[in-house]
């Protein structure tokens, strides 16, 4: 059975920057699984962009997940992505949840939040080698647009990255419950 959770997406301001790289640390650590990610001499993975997403409020958009008032993750999305050229595109750049939260729909209703708050064309790039990340991405993309979506596949290190893209409509879609 999934819990069921109040999820609220919030843009996060500067004075959450130190739960932001708490989360990052978690969000790393899973990573490390997946990619070459070492530990630093602090004992901490870093996440050396955060201060962007505070200096440069027209390209990057920090938010956090909070499920019944608790931090459950995060989303940092930046207008612009690495696999396209069209400077209005939104990427996510990176999007966590806690493990206390995941097969739960807090994952899901955070990404539907996010969609719907801003509309536009969207990238979605997932390395192969994230066996867990793929499939809910695939999942919640294709029900979030009703099939209209499309996928490629990009050379990447270590493992290729499936790069799923769509439109959302203007003001988002309209749904029944979360």
């Amino acid at each position: 059975m999934v819990a069921s959770h109040e999820v609220v997406l919030e843009i996060a301001k500067p004075e959450h920057a130190t739960l932001l790289f708490h989360l990052l640390e978690l969000y790393l650590h899973d990573l490390s699984d997946i990619f070459p990610i070492d530990i630093g001499p602090d004992g901490r993975f870093g996440y050396d962009r955060l201060p962007l997403y505070f200096e440069e409020p027209e390209r990057r958009f920090p938010f956090l997940i909070r499920a019944n008032g608790h931090p459950a993750g995060f989303a940092l999305v930046t207008r612009g992505s690495p696999v396209t050229e069209d400077p209005a595109d939104l990427d996510i750049a990176e999007f966590f949840v806690a493990r206390r939260y995941r097969r739960s729909r807090v994952g899901r209703t955070a990404a539907f939040q996010l969609w719907d708050r801003m509309p536009g064309h969207w990238i979605v790039r997932v390395s192969e080698g994230n066996r867990r990340g793929l499939p809910f991405w695939r999942k919640i993309i294709s029900e979030y647009t009703d099939g209209a979506f499309s996928v490629d596949a990009r050379a990447g290190t270590p493992h290729p990255w499936c790069v799923l893209t769509f439109r959302t409509p203007q003001g988002g879609f309209t749904r029944a419950g979360p």
